[in-house]
């Protein structure tokens, strides 16, 4: 009977009416989660999200700069791009500067990063001069570089030519025009990539190192063995960015020479300088620039799938991974004894 009585609800109690602070405060713990990450989300919808998809739209119509869009072409757009010569040199030129400025770029950041993670004389003010180059305009780096590589009058020839080494045409030999807009890569970007690969040593739990010493591990035996493996997927990180900086270099091959064109026979064009001119300079058809950015865009998308599996793969050595073999290594050791 007393259980009954404990279960009956009790007659003409009124029923309790939640305030419009209560409420309140149930809206605020449910949404303002949402709330705090919602400005990222809506600044990415308006200047990432829609310009992606309306350049999509936009590469389906022949849409001219002057007449605006007209009429629906499909796929045609892609089929007169992947028909065109120019294009192929063009992602030629751009494969070419990026394995010419990427791998050197990153191995000197990481080497660059691993000096200033050792203990040196002034190392704030070594720290902040590497970041310098990254400061100073892209025009006025590659105005100054390109009057340094003339093929003429250029500094650098003048200093081959003092050593008895004849003038490199450095605009007018692929090779060698590839070359020195990856130098003015390297200058811009190794320092930016140096502070990241820093901040990443910096993390290293310092015990691994007074590990290898006990162990008698030199300094380059301690770089390749503890520093290397600790900061793999800062060291993917760059090379993922590199890689997507250099398949959207624009600046430096533009400003080469005084015309913009890539050079006379378009020795140094990359894919978005040829998007440029499909878009705005010659052609001024808004559709065919539009599909060279959506090739541009898979051709990213690509390469952020293979660094996805990257990141997977190097997930799956997490630290409390490492923590259990540890533990029963040291299981093992207590049975044994």
């Amino acid at each position: 009977m007393a259980k009954t009585k404990a279960t009956r609800p009790e007659a003409g109690r009124p029923v309790r009416k939640i305030g419009f602070r209560q409420r309140l405060g149930r809206w605020d713990v449910k949404l303002s989660p949402y709330l705090y990450v919602s400005p990222f989300f809506i600044v990415f919808a308006v200047v990432g999200m829609f310009p992606l998809l309306y350049t999509a739209y936009v590469s389906m119509f022949d849409w001219h700069l002057l007449g605006g869009k007209g009429e629906f072409v499909g796929l045609g757009n892609y089929e007169f791009i992947l028909g065109q010569h120019n294009f192929w040199v063009a992602m030629r030129n751009t494969l070419s500067i990026f394995v010419i400025s990427s791998v050197p770029q990153v191995t000197a950041a990481i080497g660059i990063a691993w000096v200033l993670d050792a203990n040196i004389r002034a190392k704030t003010f070594w720290r902040m001069g590497v970041l310098l180059p990254y400061v100073v305009a892209p025009v006025a780096v590659s105005v100054i570089f390109s009057r340094m590589f003339a093929d003429q009058f250029g500094l650098v020839n003048s200093v081959l030519g003092g050593i008895g080494i004849d003038p490199i045409r450095w605009h007018a030999d692929p090779l060698a025009s590839h070359f020195v807009i990856s130098v003015m890569v390297w200058y811009r970007w190794t320092g930016y990539n140096t502070l990241i690969c820093l901040a990443a040593m910096q993390a290293v739990p310092r015990d691994l190192y007074e590990a290898a010493v006990i162990d008698g591990a030199s300094k380059a035996k301690q770089f390749f063995s503890v520093t290397i493996p600790q900061i793999r997927p800062t060291i993917i990180f760059v090379i993922i960015t590199a890689t997507i900086g250099c398949l959207q270099i624009f600046d430096e091959p533009r400003m080469y020479d005084q015309f913009g064109q890539g050079g006379s026979d378009h020795q140094w064009m990359t894919a978005t300088l040829y998007l440029y001119q499909l878009g705005w300079n010659q052609e001024m058809n808004f559709g065919r620039a539009a599909s060279v950015a959506w090739l541009l865009f898979m051709v990213i998308g690509v390469i952020a799938v293979f660094n996805f599996a990257l990141t997977r793969r190097i997930a799956s050595d997490s630290p409390d991974h490492s923590a259990k073999v540890r533990k029963t290594a040291k299981t093992r050791g207590a049975v044994k004894r």
